[in-house]
């Protein structure tokens, strides 16, 4: 009976695999983000005839992150000043245009389709918001959520004001009439919480919601300290979430929380945070999880997409799941039960100096073979560097730390490897999901770390900026804003500059608002000397273009703008301190990101590595794309940050799509890593890569709209260069 089930199965998950995979309708192809395709016309004998077939331009200079996905003989991108576009998938004709959408999700849209295909709908998030909007007509669904919107602020036990931005980057995931959504709060102290919501994509309704900083009374709790879900944030998904649909089970990718670098004020290991989670896809009910960093002190989040595939172990069939780390670790474990596939063991590593800080004493490493260097060392530094910079970084390493999970300091630098961008990081997996094979994207780039204390907010203003800035408020604002900045016929100026953007504060001066007049002659240096005189940072950008003039946009416009959301919806005033009754560190630290030396150990700086995961060795390891800066073209070194927001398309014929640094798109054997075809992109990509069938012949869809960095590998500027857009690639028809 045992047997006859198991075929059963077996053959079940064949055939899910096949109907899973002949779209491309999710980000990541399907709801298991394996990047995998059934492409039965290109094979490895004929993928060298791969030709550019049609481009469609984005119509504008700006830079798009966005993934194509395409429904039947549609294709959606994002273009023309951010706008929504519906294009023939044939043709790159438009049929539609949802124009002026800034602040939309940046790499891509969610599709859904009732069970009768009447209803059809696009979903996104806008500026803190969920929006949809009619597929086939392009115009915005008004009876989703509130009048068109629902307020992603809200259902985080926080007060939704104190939220400045909530919405991923990602667009979540689609299961049955659910929107399973992450959300990238920021990694500031005070961030919101980054609770794994899900939507009914009909209503807007929020249907279950998964504590990711547990409440009190659930488990996990006690791994944090008294009442740490009121002021920790982050531990939130801001990649990609993988469904196995036919068991309904979500699997969550969980990142760090904050502050990243410094624990103080959440002692312990803190569930969920860096965790793998497998959760009932339709209540939000925990099923099992495996924390993979403990207390994490490193930004160690898990960002790639987790892998669903199935595994030969010990002669027996096993539906895994694998997920790849920031720091150069693939754990896998059985898909029901969470029991891991390859032995992991707890081991100790250095303790922290850092004053109340309590790191944790030891850190899984799975006996898997590691895709990355772990420590930076004077041997592997890069030759390429000069006589005068490599002596500078021999004594640097002479007085820094360096090493896995070597804890930050204020005394000292730590030299992490890999560093805040891994390693592997968000669209980096792919996977055949029929033969136990992982392909993971990976970089050898370091971060250079060292605490330092926060302190109050210093006036960098100079005696001669503050004059001019009592010249110009007395001039022109103190009439309405009160001699102390408190208001008047005008709102109070006090501490401003903490609750909005530069890019707003001087839109609204110099354009006006309201009854307040446009002052278009002040000029640059005293607009940001006023912004710094009411407490903001000229410097802090926002992650969206909410406040830009809208732009005209030729084609066929149905609608613009998505629905009308309150202006409070798109800023708050941040959280600033631990609620009443917290006990609370003395101090805080901080520390930058430390991406500064994206090639400072020696090559290959940035690789596709295959993982058998039937066996748990690394099949092949292939450098991928071009450096400008160093090796100058070598095609054995890969390239510095050469991964970084690149992806990738497995197809059923054998075939690794993959695109690079440099503008690189490569075909690669599957089997061996081996270059089947390449062709270098007049503009950079910096996107995940879609595939389609249509009419019963395959495609692929680049997005290359982004600037090369270097003059030198501008191909923009050769002979024959396409034009910002979306390229589609095939094998033409013979004539």
């Amino acid at each position: 009976m045992l047997i006859i089930l198991a075929t059963i199965l077996g053959c079940r998950n064949h055939s899910n695999v096949v109907a899973e995979h002949i779209t491309w309708s999710h980000y990541g192809g399907s709801p298991d983000q394996s990047k995998f395709f059934e492409s039965p016309s290109i094979t490895k004998s004929n993928v060298e005839q791969m030709e550019l077939l049609w481009s469609y331009p984005s119509g504008d200079d700006r830079f798009y992150f966005f993934s194509p996905i395409i429904v039947d003989s549609t294709m959606y991108v994002l273009g023309k000043n951010s706008s929504l576009i519906a294009i023939n998938a044939k043709t790159g004709e438009e049929l539609w245009i949802h124009a002026d959408l800034p602040g939309i999700t940046r790499r891509g849209i969610n599709y859904w389709e009732s069970e009768d295909k009447k209803s059809k709908r696009l979903l996104f998030t806008l500026n803190n918001s969920i929006q949809a909007i009619d597929a086939v007509t392009g115009k915005s669904v008004m009876d989703f959520g509130n009048n068109g919107y629902v307020d992603l602020r809200e259902g985080l036990d926080r007060d939704p004001t104190s939220i400045t931005r909530i919405q991923p980057m990602m667009p979540g995931v689609i299961y049955e009439n659910l929107l399973i959504l992450g959300s990238a709060p920021g990694e500031a102290y005070f961030s919101p919480p980054g609770h794994v919501r899900a939507y009914n994509v009909v209503t807007g309704k929020m249907e279950w919601i998964f504590h990711t900083i547990p409440h009190p009374g659930e488990y996990g709790y006690e791994t944090w300290p008294k009442d740490a879900y009121k002021y920790v944030g982050g531990a939130n998904v801001w990649s990609e979430i993988s469904v196995d649909t036919e068991r309904g089970i979500a699997f969550l990718p969980i990142g760090s929380p904050t502050y990243d670098y410094y624990g103080a004020d959440r002692l312990g290991s803190n569930l969920f945070a860096n965790s793998l989670v497998a959760l009932d896809a339709k209540t939000g009910e925990r099923l099992w999880h495996y924390q993979t960093v403990h207390h994490d002190l490193w930004d160690y989040d898990l960002s790639p997409a987790p892998q669903l595939l199935t595994v030969d172990k010990d002669g027996k069939k096993v539906d895994a799941v694998a997920i790849a780390t920031k720091h150069g670790f693939v754990f896998v474990f059985d898909r029901v039960t969470g029991e891991p596939l390859f032995p992991i063991e707890e081991k100790p590593f250095p303790k922290s100096e850092m004053p109340g800080e309590e790191s944790w004493p030891t850190q899984p490493i799975t006996s898997l073979p590691s895709f990355t260097r772990h420590e930076v060392t004077k041997e592997n530094l890069n030759p390429y560097f000069s006589d005068s910079l490599r002596q500078d970084w021999l004594k640097r390493l002479d007085s820094a730390k360096t090493g896995l999970y070597v804890p930050p300091s204020d005394k000292y630098e730590t030299i992490m490897m890999p560093g805040a961008l891994g390693g592997a990081n968000y669209g980096n997996t792919a996977a055949d999901p029929r033969n136990g094979m992982m392909y993971i994207m990976t970089q050898e780039y370091a971060s250079t770390y060292r605490l330092s204390k926060v302190e109050p907010p210093k006036n960098e203003l100079t005696e001669n900026d503050v004059d001019k800035v009592k010249s110009l408020y007395g001039s022109s604002c103190i009439a309405c804003h009160g001699s102390n900045m408190e208001g008047g016929a005008g709102p109070s100026l006090k501490n401003l500059g903490h609750h909005m953007y530069y890019e707003e504060f001087r839109n609204t001066v110099i354009n006006g608002k309201g009854v307040m007049p446009g002052l278009v002659h002040v000029d640059e240096a005293s607009l940001k000397a006023l912004f710094r005189y009411i407490g903001g940072d000229p410097e802090r950008r926002s992650f969206r273009r909410s406040n830009q003039q809208a732009e005209s946009v030729d084609g066929p416009v149905v609608a613009s703008g998505g629905v009308t959301i309150p202006p409070d919806l798109k800023r708050g005033a941040p959280m600033q301190d631990y609620p009443e009754g917290v006990e609370q560190p003395e101090d805080q630290y901080t520390t930058d990101y430390g991406l500064d030396w994206p090639g400072l150990i020696d090559p290959p700086w940035s690789s596709i590595v295959a993982y058998d995961l039937n066996e748990g060795t690394i099949k092949w390891r292939r450098p991928i794309g071009i450096d400008s800066l160093y090796a100058q073209g070598g095609e054995t070194k890969g390239a510095p940050n050469g991964t970084q927001r690149k992806g990738m398309v497995i197809t059923s014929t054998g075939i690794v799509f993959a695109t690079a640094k440099g503008g690189k798109v490569y075909a690669l054997d599957a089997e061996n890593g081996d270059v089947l075809w390449e062709t270098t992109l007049s503009h950079e990509t910096n996107a995940q890569p879609s595939m389609f069938t249509l009419d019963g012949k395959e495609y692929l869809v680049i997005n290359a709209t982004s600037n090369f960095r270097s003059d030198s590998y501008d191909h923009s500027k050769k002979p024959g260069a396409v034009a910002k857009g979306y390229l589609v690639y095939g094998i033409p028809d013979k004539k």
